[in-house]
Order: C-alpha cells, then sequence, then structure tokens
C-alpha cells in the first residue's frame, strides 16, 4: 500500500537513473515546467551494467538527492537481456550500500504479477510468467534487502503516447497506421482486454510521488479495459482513418490469458481527485504529435 506526506516537500535535486526513454523524457518536461533542479543519466554517459559504474555514480551521488531508476533494456526477451538488466540492478545496489539517498523511486511493471481471472492490487500475487517481469521482481527484491530508506515501487500497466519509440502494439501503433490509411492488423479477433494509461498521466503521477516523497507500492492504471479491436475501432473512426482492420492468426497464446484487469481503489484512497485521461478522449488531441 502506497504512504504519501500530506505537505509537499520540494526536492533538492532529482537524479534520473535511464534518461532518454520515453517515461523519462515525459517526467523531464514536467520537472522543466515545475521548475525542480534535476539531473539524468543516459546509458552513453554511465552504462550502469560495468563494473565501475557504481563507483562513478557514489561520487556524484548525494545523500539529500530523490533518485528515480527507470534504467532498463526492454522489454527483457532473452537470457542475455535479463542477466544484463540484473548486472544494472546490482550496480544500484552496490550504491545504495554507500549512499543512503532521501527517497527512491523504482520503476518496476506490472508484468511482475500473476496472471489472474480477478482484478489485480498492490497486493496481488507477484509470480511473473515472462522473462520481463522476472527481471523486474527481482531487482524489486535486490533493492529491497539493501535500502532502508523511503522507498517507492511503480507498477505501471501499457503505457502510450506520441513519442513512445517502440511502436507496440496497441494504441501508438494503430493510430500510426490509422493517420496514413494503412492496414491494422490484429491478433485473432482483437479480443483480449488491457488497460492503457497515457504517458502525460504517468508523468503527473511520478510528480506527485516526488513532491509527496510516496513510500510503497503502486500500480499505475486506469482500472478500465479496452479490447484491442476498439482501440482499433476507435483509431480509425476519431481520424476518419480509410483504414481496414485485418484479423491475422496467432501464433503463441494470449498474454495473460486475454484479461489484465486492475482493482485501483489504493490508487483512490491515496488520490481522491486525479482522475484518467480516457483514449477516447484524447486520441484527437494528440493526433498530431505522432
Amino acid at each position: 500500500m502506497l504512504s504519501i506526506k500530506q505537505n509537499i516537500i520540494l526536492p533538492e535535486r532529482v537524479v534520473i537513473l535511464g534518461s532518454g526513454g520515453f517515461i523519462s523524457n515525459a517526467l523531464e518536461d514536467l520537472l522543466v515546467k515545475s521548475k525542480i533542479n534535476f539531473i539524468t543519466y543516459k546509458r552513453k554517459d554511465l552504462d550502469l551494467a560495468k563494473d565501475d559504474s557504481a563507483s562513478i555514480l557514489v561520487k556524484n551521488l548525494k545523500t539529500s538527492d530523490v533518485v528515480i531508476f527507470i534504467a532498463a533494456k526492454a522489454p527483457v526477451k532473452d537470457e542475455g537481456m535479463l542477466i544484463f538488466n540484473l548486472q544494472i540492478g546490482k550496480t544500484i545496489c552496490e550504491v545504495l550500500k554507500i549512499i543512503k539517498v532521501k527517497h527512491f523511486i523504482y520503476v518496476s511493471s506490472d508484468a511482475v504479477y500473476a496472471d489472474s481471472a480477478s482484478p489485480l492490487n498492490e497486493s496481488s500475487l507477484t509470480i511473473p510468467s515472462s522473462l520481463h517481469g522476472i527481471m523486474h521482481l527481482t531487482r524489486e527484491v535486490m533493492i529491497k534487502n539493501v535500502f532502508e530508506g523511503s522507498l517507492c515501487i511503480i507498477r505501471p500497466s501499457l503505457i502510450y503516447g506520441p513519442r513512445d519509440p517502440h511502436n507496440g502494439y496497441g494504441p501508438n501503433k494503430f493510430i500510426r497506421l490509422a493517420k496514413k490509411n494503412l492496414d491494422i492488423e490484429i491478433f485473432g479477433n482483437g479480443e483480449e482486454q488491457r488497460d492503457h494509461v497515457f504517458i502525460d498521466d504517468v508523468a503527473n503521477i511520478f510528480l506527485i510521488l516526488i513532491l509527496h516523497q510516496a513510500t510503497g507500492i503502486l500500480n499505475i492504471a486506469t482500472g478500465k479495459l479496452n479490447s484491442f479491436l476498439s482501440i482499433a475501432e476507435v483509431a480509425i473512426d476519431s481520424l476518419k482513418s480509410k483504414s481496414n482492420i485485418k484479423k491475422i492468426s496467432r501464433s503463441r497464446p494470449i498474454p495473460h490469458n486475454g484479461y489484465r484487469e486492475f482493482n485501483i481503489s489504493n490508487f483512490k484512497k491515496v488520490f481522491p481527485n486525479f482522475e484518467y485521461k480516457n483514449f477516447n478522449d484524447i486520441i484527437i488531441q494528440i493526433q498530431g504529435e505522432y
């Protein structure tokens, strides 16, 4: 369960480990607008998988820092990527043993949860079925074992937005295809139900977590489900596209048995006034950014 301090605590400095990615870019924009001091570490500046990276980071971190750990090579598709990401986790743990930072936020994933026919919450079983989920859960445990300070673990659902570089199956890819009037291919009947979160909402939640020194575990999910078929249909309809939807045979089982719902009652208790953006409502607003 998440816990936050009621008063706003302006950080002296925010340090982002794993800058240059989808989430980091949105958060950095928001930090600039909020006039919050921050520094970033991209892989080209500091490769956290290398043996000497821990000593370099120790020299540059301060105990007053708020550290956000996003760095990962993702999604994890094979054993080599798994080991690479665990080496990054090892580096961070070595640093945390020496520098007791003020607030540490780890960006994990909802992939840590076992598949469930019931809505997931922060207390749901963490029995990942993918290497990606295993990686994140392992790094969560590693961090918990060495860091006794203010720790917040974030487990986002599927995130979409115009600057996503992966062009993954779902809203981003469907919008881009619809804008070009190209056919949209969906697996099977596109029947799987998933929870998609807009990147701006994710960044705004991160800012709240930073300013209120949040601790505990938080799922970032809207609590609403959409099928991939319905997302493709909305993209075509909203953009008045000439795209057609083509159904293709599945080569593997439906991920998560076609169902991944979240119970966000814990989120609502902590953030009663926060309203997630709805895909249907914002698609017209953001289409020019794709």
